[in-house]
């Protein structure tokens, strides 16, 4: 086996073939380099492995159409056929040169994210699972390859054959999917999962998404290996043939076969049964698919029974989703996962809802009532500007299905109420949305349109008002407060007068600093001095942004007293000591610290609790910065705002702990690189690889000709 593994791999690569299959793979992927990873900046490279993965359907054909076919052509393989040697050290020698070839710009394309780990924060599990896909298809690709030559002694023939195949295998999913969703019977559901054991590119889209499964390599490693096997058999037969004895061998090979086909088929129907936890690995940096703790310990202590209804057909689900609910069917024998075709069943969303649901979308059914989870709700999307399209940049399937599966078995939610008419800042969408979570509904409410604060309301919001209360609507607030209720107070700077405003604050016996305050502190601010980054303290409101960051821009002091016979007030964010209140906002633009300006440390998020005359206590969180729960801070330290919130949020509904998952992201942070660098990557990539290899072979064919 190792003489013809070195005779094949040889002959690769004393002739033009290798070289310029080479040089096409190292510069189809050093563009991709450039264009994704270096000047997109995009923090993995299984984006350009998807790119070029359909280069196979064209290389694989060229590399495998003579390794059978010329030999049988020009009646060489006589040799192999009457030489002492297995059969499958002939086939195996062959394949392995195969794969020695091709693995070579893997193994190019394996180096870069050393060199890119080095500019930020680096998906090297994703990347490194999606280059083992990439390997595997390609090495399935091979082994067709392979065996299509083996029938025939034409290279064109076996290119064609070869072709077709990798073809048929790239678009497989699509027309499993069309399949699936154009017909209503049995019959074309079984057809298209039939189908699907023919989709050679799926599993590697799999892995490219950062989920290392098992069933995937399975396929692939038991699909080559069964291939490997039928062209053992056909060289043996052909070698049977040759010594006369042709149809006893030809009835052997068949059952042979068919027995590789039972044991492929039982294998990899075999590891759907087993549970994903034992046969999946989650490899993503921020743990896409990976149950949160807190999911894992609600979902676990679940007493009422909970349906989930998918408006899907099994064979056209979401992957992703149907993860995520298999896994929480596991965790609790309540809650029950049911898939209904739209299709055979369009009805079905009549019981609970008056408009049809987007399909894949989800039904949830509790003792509480039920709740319809659109599909699109279940992906984060952003506007692209270069493409003028929405494009999905986040996964929330855990978060909402979470939150309904505790709004139907929860008896009540709790109710707030956003106090509107004084130019106060409207929550953006993924805010309003961790109030879904959160299981609270919410409503805006102007105060001069009721007598009072309903007594329904678990708390009110305070939203940066711009303008002064009426003094009889702070009155209506006080007196909500007196009784208990809580409150999230949002100050902002106005340059106005706000005595009635500071009256709400007042009853906490909290007053604002003057100014707006600027860090010294250059590891404490983004851009400029304004824009903080407040040191986390640790509390129960700060449990879920443990060891992150919190962007606080347009921030505030918050004084009060630093002994309270009755109020427990307790500080969650803070400046440093370097920090001070510039008073002269006339003079923002400079950012030195002045006579009249106050010296920090200054606290901007402060929990307060005052017990009330009735008994109960009122709760109120004031947090000193204007634009701290927007999408725009959001993103500057994806997500921790927004836990931030959600912790709040659940404090004042008297939640146990946050009941609200964050989107997923995708992205983890994008690369940054100089021109420099930018410059030398694409001229080694894209230029100096390729270059050499076809100047290389090249010369070697022009050495072979001359003699």
């Amino acid at each position: 086996m190792t003489a013809i593994y070195k005779k094949e791999l040889k002959s690769f690569f004393h002739s033009f073939i290798g070289w310029l299959y080479l040089a096409v793979m190292l510069f189809m992927m050093g563009i991709y380099f450039m264009v994704l990873n270096m000047l997109s900046g995009y923090p993995t490279i299984s984006y350009v492995l998807q790119s070029v993965v359909f280069l196979l359907l064209i290389t694989v054909p060229i590399l495998t159409m003579r390794t059978f076919a010329e030999e049988r052509k020009y009646k060489t393989d006589q040799l192999i056929l009457t030489a002492p040697v297995p059969v499958w050290k002939i086939v195996m020698g062959k394949y392995l040169a195969l794969v020695t070839v091709s693995a070579i710009p893997m193994f190019v394309i394996g180096l870069t994210p050393v060199f890119l780990m080095r500019a930020g924060e680096f998906q090297t599990g994703t990347s490194y699972t999606a280059l083992l896909g990439f390997f595997l298809y390609g090495c399935l690709g091979l082994a067709v390859g392979l065996f299509l030559s083996s029938l025939t002694e034409s290279i064109v023939i076996s290119a064609v054959l070869s072709f077709a195949a990798m073809f048929l295998g790239y678009i497989m999913s699509g027309l499993s999917n069309v399949i699936a969703s154009s017909g209503t019977s049995a019959v074309a559901e079984y057809i298209a999962k039939f189908l699907l054991c023919f989709d050679m590119v799926g599993r590697f889209d799999s892995l490219c998404n950062g989920y290392f499964q098992m069933e995937s390599v399975a396929y692939y490693v038991t699909a080559t290996a069964f291939v490997l096997f039928c062209t053992t058999q056909s060289i043996q037969k052909r070698r049977y043939a040759v010594a006369g004895r042709g149809i006893k061998l030809g009835a052997y090979s068949i059952v042979n076969i068919l027995a590789a086909a039972v044991v492929t088929i039982a294998v990899n129907i075999g590891l759907n049964y087993v549970p994903d936890q034992y046969t999946s690995i989650d490899v993503t940096a921020n743990k896409l698919y990976t149950l949160t703790e807190d999911t894992i310990n609600t979902v676990s202590g679940l007493s009422q029974d909970v349906t989930i209804h998918v408006l899907s057909d099994t064979s056209s689900k979401d992957t992703d989703l149907d993860r995520t609910l298999q896994q929480m069917q596991g965790l609790s024998k309540h809650i029950k996962v049911e898939y209904v075709d739209p299709v055979a069943n369009p009805k079905f969303y009549y019981k609970y809802t008056d408009t049809e649901p987007t399909r894949n979308s989800l039904i949830v059914v509790g003792p509480s009532g039920d709740m319809v989870v659109d599909y699109n709700d279940i992906y984060a999307y952003e506007p692209n500007y270069t493409t003028y399209s929405y494009e999905v940049t986040g996964y929330d399937g855990e978060g909402q299905i979470l939150a309904a599966i505790m709004r139907v078995t929860m008896d009540e939610t709790a109710r707030f109420y956003m106090i509107s008419g004084h130019d106060e800042l409207i929550f953006d969408e993924k805010f309003l949305n961790a109030l879904d979570k959160e299981n609270v509904t919410y409503e805006a409410l102007s105060l001069h349109t009721v007598d009072q604060i309903p007594e329904d309301a678990a708390g009110v919001i305070l939203n940066a008002p711009v303008n002064d209360y009426a003094k009889e609507d702070t009155e209506k607030l006080l007196a909500y407060l007196e009784q208990g209720g809580n409150a999230l107070i949002i100050p902002t700077w106005t340059g106005t007068d706000m005595t009635q405003f500071e009256r709400i604050m007042g009853y906490y016996d909290v007053s604002v600093v003057d100014g707006v305050i600027a860090e010294g502190d250059r590891s404490r601010y983004y851009q400029n001095p304004y824009n903080l980054f407040p040191e986390i303290v640790e509390g129960d409101l700060t449990d879920q942004v443990a060891g992150g960051t919190v962007f606080a821009p347009l921030s505030r002091g918050l004084r009060y007293p630093e002994e309270a016979e009755n109020i427990r007030y307790q500080p969650f964010l803070m400046t440093s000591d370097n920090s001070f209140s510039k008073t002269d906002m006339l003079d923002a633009d400079n950012y030195r610290k002045g006579d009249a300006d106050i010296d920090g440390p200054f606290v901007i998020g402060l929990k307060v609790e005052k017990p009330t005359e009735n008994g109960a206590v009122s709760q109120a969180v004031i947090v000193a910065s204007e634009q701290i729960f927007t999408g725009l801070a959001d993103e500057i330290v994806p997500g921790y705002n927004l836990k931030l919130f959600g912790s709040v949020i659940a404090g004042l509904a008297d939640h146990e702990e946050s009941l609200a998952i964050p989107v997923k992201y995708y992205a983890i942070g994008y690369l940054a690189f100089n021109a420099q660098t930018v410059y030398a990557a694409g001229f080694v990539s894209v230029i100096l690889l390729p270059v050499l290899c076809l100047i290389n072979g090249l010369l070697i064919w022009l050495g072979r000709r001359r003699k």
